[in-house]
Parts: structure tokens; C-alpha cells; sequence
């Protein structure tokens, strides 16, 4: 026996242990088959209610710490670091801070802002945006960002419906200005982002900054009582009519700093944004992540896919921002050799096809695509923690506890949420679609559009399941599967998503309805394969005795309408078909599309290579329909 002791000097287990061993494997295997993504829900869910729990403290404990605030902070903390690289010059937290402070040092001594007054900014992706931006926060001022897309009516539409004390303008968009300076409120006070001026009555602001002292303004200028309070206008189409000013508090820019975070970014991630800074993807998401990370961004003036990657290897870069179009472009872009040879761990961003996802992974190495889904001035936000490819999110019991939302049965024909006998809305049944409401309450509030009270009440559902409730209506229907991903379906209203902005049918078809030939318009989007989102079209009624001018219809769009806004396909028909309800009918057309082998009305083509609507002949759709018409 001894000799056995020798081999088996450890003591013999008790007998429970094994079996013991047994039930924790069967309940592993048991999580692994029926709740695969339980410990990547719950990673994800706790970092969601740290951070929820960090802003209730500060809130208990008294203290508003914005955005702003910690930006100045990193600028003490680290003012070497850099913050921006923009066209390879280096700009650190200092820098940015220093040139804002100049900034808000020029108003101040101008006199003309208050704390709370709003600004207008109308300037493409440069350092000055955040200088500028920066400087008039450092004031207590509200910042309206303009779509520097938008031209001429809608441009004066939104600068109106903010109700802005000053304009600023950069100096790539005097063009812009000098079309819409006419008819502009002359309360406005213009000021331009260039050392002298040619239009009257209108400020320079660049030698004055390079004049101004870099002392910081007195805390109290820019200090929150409340993080519900405004701190930004943001434009969006929205589902009806001109672009909306959505209302962007303290609250909700933390929440979209805190974006690239929760999706595993660090400090020493480098994030590249290409996208427009007018956008909140853009502002929130990549400058505010930034500065939640005390992270670099390398800054693009504008997207381009050719110098993409080898800018993310020329800076380094470790995050992408993307939507849908953008990782399209670049997956048609040609073949290069060592295309996988760059240091892009996460892309962050939404509307990406499931073909261009696996395209995306296969042809650029293993990126991790952060998928999310979120509207400006929406009080929900889904984010892909999982990597599914398609899906922009998961829930589950405990997401739907602290943030309540519900799919509802919706009357397409109506266009309007489907009500039982009793007046309640119903929840689809899991794999069908549904138009997505979120509960709102103090947790989740909904601040709404500021100039028009009306806008802002068309968004919110009452009484959906009980008396007294309140949800915001996204205007997006989605699907949630057996296993509660969530997919992005389609939107509803009268608007359509093209080039990564949403179109608002209405505001098409009334630049359209002022030419003296065209008696009703009809606006819709169209599916064409392998692009992402729809391409306009419009149906047109011409009126008695007239015929169709194709060069004032050109003319028409391009210069009332954005490029993304702008029908790249006509049908002419002799009369308009309405709905029941005297709306205009759009599924048929929608469905019909633009192929001229089934459509018998005459089709046209916006063929920006020959600048001009051209006859949509057969030949002319296989191009498109092959890739060789560039849209």
C-alpha cells in the first residue's frame, strides 16, 4: 500500500466534487446553447448603468460636469497630448483650448452674446469648427449647426427657425453666403472666418481671433445648473417638410461621448472622422468620444476613398467612424496590395448592408464593426456589442427595464400605428416588423425641435397601451429575431435615406411644384441594387398645354436642393394616383421602380457626368444597374 501512497501522495477528493464539476459544465454548456450571449449582454449592461450611475452621483453630489468641463480638464491634465491632426499639422489639448479661448475672448469683448443667446455655424470640417464651437460654449451660448449641404430656402429656414444672434460663416462657404445674405433676417449679425470682407455690413472674425488674449473667460460664463438645459441645435430631415432643429442637452451629449467607450475604445486609440461635423455622428460621437477618452482624432475636410487607408496608415489610426455609403465606396475602390496592412481594430457607425459587412471583413482583415442605432433627437440608442453581422443591437429583459421600448403594428397605407377596438396599439410578434417607440419619462426624456411646438408634438404617441403614457415615435421599423437582435427594416413617413442623409419627400417635391410647367409632384425613394439606402424619384403631372423642360428642371434642383436631395430619376404620367385617404400613392410607384422594359410612361436620368436629365432608354438602366453609371 505504501508504494501506492508514494504515486498518490495528495488526499482523494471528496465524493460531491466531481459531481459538483459535472453541473457546472452541463450549466456552461446549457448558457452556451440557450443564452449564447449572456456574459457579452451583461459586460455591456454594466457599463451602461456605470456610466448611468457616474452622471446620477454627480447629479446627487451637485456637480455638472459637461462635456466642455472635461475638455479643459484633459487640457490641464495633458496639454501635449495631441487632439486633432488635420492635414498633418498637429493641434494639442492645449492648442484647441488656447485658440477657443481667443475665440470666446472676441465675443466677449464684442458684447453682443449673453449666456443661453444661440449662434449659427456654418462651416465645413476644419479645426476652426471646434475652435469656434469651443469658444462660444466657453460663453454659455447654444451652437445651431447648419448643413452646409442645404442650400438657399432651407438654408434660411433653419438659420430662422433657431433664431440665432450671429451666423458665423467659413471661408469655403462665402459662395453660400453671398446666395442667401439678401433675404436673410437683418437682426443677424454676420460674421465670416477671413481677415477682410467684401460684402457689407458683415464682420471678420479671423484677424480678431489672431488678436484676442488666450486667458480663459470666467467659469460662470459656461457653467450648467441643469444637464437638461439646451447646448446645441443639431438639423435633421426628420420624416415631413424643411430640416428640424433638434433640441441637443448636457445630458445627451454625454450620452454620445460615451458612444466609442462603451464600444471598447481607449485613450490610446487614434479615431479618424470623415464625416461632416454638422452631423452628430461626427460632433458627438467622434469629438465628444474623443474627449471621453482623452483620445487623438485625425480630422478629413471631406471624405475620400481613395487617400482612406493610406491616411489610417499614415496617422495611425486605431478607430474608424463610417456609415453605410462610406464602407460601400470603399469596397468598390480597386484592388491594392497589402490593403489588410493597417492597425483598425473598431469601426463605428450604422446603415452598412449585410453583403458590404462581409465584403468590409473579408477584403480589409478583422475590424471589429460596431453597428448602432440611434436618431439626433431620439431618447433611444441600440448598439451592436456582439458583432452580428446585420443587426444594429440585442436586447433583453434588463435593457428593456432600464430603457422601455416596444415594436408596434403599423397601417402602411394609413401611415399611421394600427389601433385595436379599444384604441390601443398592438406589439408585433417576434421576425415581423414594427414601428420602434420609446417610453418617455425623466430617465429618457424627449426635448424635442425648438421653433415649432407642433414638430415636436407629431413625434409623440399618447395613450399607446395605457392612459397616460408617452412614447417617441422614431419613424423606423425594425424586426427583432427569436434570439432579440434587432434589425433596421425600413423607414416610414414621407422620406427616404440616400448618400447617408435623409430625404424629406415634401421639401423635394415643393422646390419641384414651383416651376410654372409642373402641375403636382409625387416624391419617393427607389431601391438600386448595390447602393445603399433609395435614390429619389419624382412622378410629375405637367400642367395643360405644357411640356417638360428638362434644363429648368435641372437647373430647378441643383441649385434650391441639396446633391443628396436631388430626383436622379423622372416619370412623367398623365394623372396622380391618390389613397383612400387622398394621399398621394407611392407603393405602386415604388414598387414599378425605374426600369423603362415595364414602366410605359416616359423615364429620365440625372446624369451629372453631362450635367442634364437625359432620356432613362434601356441601354442607359443596364449601366446603372451594372455600376458603370456612376450615381
Amino acid at each position: 500500500m505504501s508504494g501506492w501512497d508514494d504515486f498518490y501522495p495528495l488526499p482523494m477528493l471528496p465524493s460531491w466534487v466531481p459531481g459538483a464539476a459535472a453541473g457546472i459544465v452541463s450549466l456552461h454548456l446549457i448558457q452556451k446553447l440557450l443564452f449564447p450571449c449572456f456574459w457579452a449582454d451583461l459586460r455591456y449592461l454594466l457599463k451602461v448603468l456605470k456610466y448611468g450611475l457616474r452622471l446620477e452621483m454627480y447629479r446627487l453630489q451637485g456637480r455638472i460636469v459637461t462635456v466642455l468641463d472635461k475638455f479643459v480638464k484633459l487640457a490641464k491634465k495633458q496639454p501635449h497630448k495631441p487632439f486633432l491632426i488635420y492635414e498633418g499639422k498637429v493641434h494639442t489639448y492645449r492648442d484647441v483650448d488656447r485658440r477657443s479661448n481667443r475665440v470666446a475672448q472676441v465675443f466677449l469683448r464684442h458684447g453682443a452674446l449673453k449666456k443661453g443667446d444661440t449662434v449659427a455655424l456654418l462651416m465645413g470640417n476644419e479645426p476652426d469648427f471646434i475652435h469656434v464651437w469651443f469658444g462660444l460654449a466657453k460663453l454659455g451660448c447654444v451652437v445651431a449647426f447648419l448643413n452646409f449641404n442645404v442650400r438657399s430656402r432651407s438654408l434660411l429656414h433653419c438659420v430662422s427657425s433657431c433664431e440665432p444672434k450671429i451666423l458665423i460663416v467659413g471661408a469655403d462657404l462665402l459662395g453660400t453666403l453671398e446666395e442667401f445674405l439678401p433675404n436673410l433676417q437683418k437682426h443677424v449679425s454676420v460674421w465670416i472666418m477671413t481677415k477682410d470682407s467684401t460684402f457689407p455690413s458683415v464682420h471678420t472674425l479671423l484677424d480678431k481671433i489672431e488678436a484676442a488674449s488666450e486667458d480663459p473667460v470666467p467659469v460662470n460664463r459656461h457653467s450648467a445648473n441643469n444637464l437638461k438645459s439646451t447646448v446645441l441645435y443639431i438639423f435633421t430631415s426628420g420624416t415631413t417638410g424643411l430640416p428640424k432643429a433638434a433640441v441637443i442637452s448636457h445630458m445627451q451629449v454625454l450620452k454620445g461621448a460615451a458612444g466609442l467607450w462603451a464600444f471598447g475604445a481607449t485613450a490610446e486609440d487614434i479615431i479618424y472622422i470623415t464625416l461632416p461635423l454638422y452631423h452628430s455622428a461626427a460632433s458627438l460621437l467622434g469629438i465628444g468620444g474623443c474627449i471621453e477618452l482623452g483620445a487623438t482624432c485625425v480630422l478629413k475636410k471631406k471624405f475620400s476613398a481613395s487617400q482612406f487607408w493610406s491616411d489610417c496608415k499614415k496617422y495611425n489610426v486605431t478607430v474608424i467612424q463610417y456609415i453605410g455609403e462610406l464602407c460601400r465606396y470603399l469596397c468598390s475602390q480597386p484592388v491594392k496590395e497589402g490593403e489588410k496592412n493597417h492597425k483598425v481594430r473598431l469601426a463605428v457607425g450604422n446603415g452598412v448592408r449585410n453583403d458590404v459587412w462581409r465584403k468590409f471583413l473579408d477584403r480589409f482583415g478583422a475590424v471589429k464593426i460596431c453597428e448602432f442605432y440611434g436618431a439626433t433627437e431620439g431618447n433611444i440608442c441600440f448598439m451592436n456589442h456582439t458583432g452580428k453581422i446585420g443587426s444594429v443591437g440585442r436586447t433583453n429583459f434588463f435593457y428593456k427595464l432600464f430603457f422601455p421600448f416596444d415594436l408596434i403594428k403599423y397601417d402602411f397605407q394609413k401611415d399611421e400605428p394600427i389601433r385595436n377596438k379599444h384604441g390601443w396599439c398592438e406589439k408585433v410578434k417576434k421576425g415581423e416588423a414594427g414601428l420602434l417607440i420609446s417610453k418617455v419619462n425623466a430617465k429618457s426624456p424627449f426635448f424635442g425641435y425648438t421653433g415649432n411646438k407642433r414638430h415636436t408634438e407629431k413625434k409623440l404617441l399618447c395613450e399607446v397601451f395605457k392612459k397616460g403614457d408617452l412614447y417617441f415615435n422614431t419613424g423606423d421599423l425594425m424586426v427583432q429575431d427569436h434570439e432579440n437582435f434587432l434589425y433596421f427594416w425600413d423607414r416610414t413617413g414621407d422620406t427616404f435615406r440616400w448618400k447617408g442623409e435623409n430625404v424629406a419627400t415634401t421639401e423635394v417635391s415643393d422646390v419641384i411644384v414651383m416651376l410654372e410647367f409642373i402641375q403636382e409632384a409625387n416624391v419617393y425613394g427607389v431601391s438600386v441594387p448595390d447602393h445603399e439606402g433609395k435614390a429619389g424619384m419624382a412622378s410629375l403631372i405637367l400642367k395643360q398645354n405644357t411640356s417638360l423642360d428638362l434644363e429648368q428642371m435641372y437647373k430647378q434642383v441643383v441649385t434650391y436642393l441639396p446633391s443628396y436631395a436631388c430626383p436622379l430619376f423622372l416619370r412623367v404620367q398623365e394623372k396622380m394616383e391618390m389613397t383612400a385617404t387622398f394621399k398621394q400613392q407611392k407603393f405602386r410607384l415604388v414598387d414599378e421602380g425605374f426600369n423603362p422594359s415595364t414602366v410605359t410612361d416616359p423615364l429620365y436620368f440625372l446624369d451629372n457626368s453631362k450635367k442634364a436629365y437625359v432620356l432613362l432608354t434601356k441601354e442607359v438602366h443596364e449601366m446603372i444597374l451594372s455600376g458603370k453609371m456612376k450615381l
